[in-house]
């Protein structure tokens, strides 16, 4: 689920967020089941399909609400990620250090209406076209057997 959260304002706006004074990051709220899926694996997708080593900017979206970050909802899973960055970065998996943030989880704000399922239902948009689907797409090709059929 798309949404807003790391930030300081309460309710925030996707107007206010994207004026990057709230401290929030646009992120995805994740709900899984461990007997599914491991955190692990939601952290190496996560990590192979965006790029970890830009500083506040993901592609032509700049600004700390577009930050590179990881919400941990408890200090298993902040220790998870810490170790699992440090192998990426011991195995040298990208070039440049990895700056994604571990922050506490606090609070979600759900997105509005329209951010739900912008690329399904914005296919032909632009920015779906040249940004989402090739990542769309590789996600298909690398984690195809961890997708439901």
């Amino acid at each position: 689920m798309p949404g807003y959260a790391g930030g300081s304002l309460d309710n925030p706006t996707y107007e206010q967020v994207s004026g990057g004074s709230t401290g929030h990051a646009e992120v995805i709220k994740i709900e899984y089941d461990p007997k599914l899926i491991s955190f692990r694996d939601l952290l190496e997708i996560f990590f192979s399909t965006h790029d970890p080593t830009q500083l506040n900017r993901q592609g032509n979206d700049v600004g700390t609400q577009y930050r590179s970050t990881v919400l941990y909802a408890n200090e298993q899973q902040k220790q998870e990620t810490e170790k699992f960055i440090l192998e990426l970065e011991t195995n040298r998996i990208f070039e440049k250090p990895i700056v994604t943030t571990l922050e506490p989880f606090t609070k979600f704000y759900e997105a509005e209406e329209y951010h739900k399922n912008y690329f399904k239902n914005n296919p032909s948009q632009p920015y779906c076209m040249l940004v989402i689907n090739p990542k769309v797409g590789k996600f298909k090709q690398k984690y195809a057997s961890m997708l439901k059929k």
